[in-house]
């Protein structure tokens, strides 16, 4: 493998473990820290909402340091701090120090996608399938941390779920330093000289501009609610769902243990909806490079109205079955907005805009906690799915007010 698909292939699996470590602990409050440290699930989301904040906050200065510093450098301090802090929180004794730790792990983790995704747009061609390929290993990290966590409640403790996988991320960030130590060390380029004024562009264009970033942002922060919902919420899902099947499989598997195995099951029934719908990245990005935004984000959003609201009231095969069609278009809607920042955001300004990005994105979703805590709380899950199918349908109407041509880039957006 040369160094240039050596050096993509890491960029991807940053984003495996960027997403892994940010959701291992939703599997751990459904099937683990309940019974051990006698809370609500409500009472433990209140936990993880900081780290979510944290997430989304140093995306900001995150894109801006890599600007002014380096990217290659900040990649480095991704993969050691997220893997450091996520060994410190696998010691947590009590719920406030597994919430400090999570404050921590956001921190690092924010760093990933104004950055990697920044180099990405940047480096290769095909923007659209290489974003796409780079969402796929986000989402088999959203899949993973079910299945591994999961794994370890049930053999040896929730506490290797963080432990092994932030020993993986330090050695990964080592590699990843050695790899690309050259531009690291290089003295960054002195600033290219100021180009000639570009003719004024009209007022039509500077209206349609302000559209297309009004509806990104927009379409960004609701879309980011959905995101959340799903991806943090699902084992919890499942585990009230499915408790049917998973029991019935649990006990094929090991006879006489069933009642250990369950949570083993739940997370490996997320981790299959994960991963199958992780695929629609594929289909979107490559759609993406065909159709353009408009087309592709319109079907998205109709998918998950349908399925949203086919949800309530299901139950075992029926509500897997119909979690993997949401799960589809909730997954296939994440390279849609990168897609589109990437085209339009000038080089030099693309990281910073892409953390703005990723302020609007990770905040909602701290704020997408309180609101699972308060509707399944009070009214169960049923009333989270229409609420969402409410969220997707806002999504489709903001679309149809996309151009069917982007506009060109301008460093405006920054």
């Amino acid at each position: 493998m040369d160094r240039d698909r050596t050096h993509f292939l890491l960029l991807n699996v940053g984003h495996f473990i960027d997403h892994l470590f940010t959701l291992i602990f939703a599997t751990i409050a459904a099937l683990a820290l309940i019974r051990e440290w006698g809370l609500s699930y409500a009472e433990l989301l209140a936990y993880a909402t900081p780290g979510f904040f944290a997430f989304g906050l140093f995306a900001l200065p995150a894109g801006w340091i890599a600007d002014k510093w380096s990217r290659e450098g900040m990649m480095s301090v991704f993969f050691a701090g997220i893997g450091f802090s996520a060994i410190a929180t696998g010691f947590a004794a009590s719920p406030l120090q597994i919430g400090i730790g999570l404050f921590v792990i956001g921190i690092f983790a924010a760093i990933y996608h104004p950055v990697g995704l920044a180099i990405v747009t940047a480096k290769w061609k095909n923007t659209g399938m290489r974003i796409a390929v780079n969402g796929v290993f986000g989402n088999l990290g959203v899949a993973s941390a079910a299945l591994i966590a999961g794994y370890f409640i049930d053999n040896g403790g929730w506490r290797s779920a963080f432990i092994v996988p932030g020993i993986v991320s330090v050695a990964l960030g080592l590699v990843y330093t050695v790899l690309r130590w050259p531009e690291i060390a290089a003295p960054r380029a002195a600033p290219k000289p100021a180009a000639a004024a570009a003719p004024p562009i009209s007022a039509d264009a500077k209206a349609m501009l302000l559209r297309v970033s009004v509806i990104v942002f927009l379409t960004t922060a609701v879309t980011s609610i959905i995101f959340q919902s799903t991806t943090f919420a699902l084992p919890k899902i499942f585990d009230e769902r499915l408790r049917g099947i998973a029991g019935t499989i649990a006990g094929m598997l090991s006879s006489g243990t069933a009642k250990t195995e369950v949570a083993t099951v739940v997370g490996s029934f997320a981790f299959i909806v994960f991963t199958v719908a992780s695929l629609a990245q594929l289909v979107v990005g490559k759609m993406l490079d065909i159709y353009g935004p408009r087309s592709v984000f319109m079907a998205v959003a109709a998918i998950q109205v349908v399925f949203f609201s086919a949800m309530p009231g299901l139950a075992d095969s029926m509500a897997l079955a119909v979690a993997l069609g949401f799960m589809l278009g909730a997954f296939g809607q994440i390279p849609i907005n990168d897609y589109m920042i990437g085209k339009m955001a000038a080089g030099e300004f693309r990281a910073r805009v892409y953390g703005v990005r990723y302020v609007v994105s990770f905040t909602v979703l701290a704020a997408a906690l309180p609101l699972i805590a308060f509707i399944h709380g009070r009214w169960g899950f049923d009333t989270l799915f229409m609420v969402l199918a409410g969220a997707a349908l806002v999504t489709f109407v903001l679309v149809t007010r996309l151009p069917r041509t982007l506009p060109d880039p301008v460093s405006a957006m920054a």
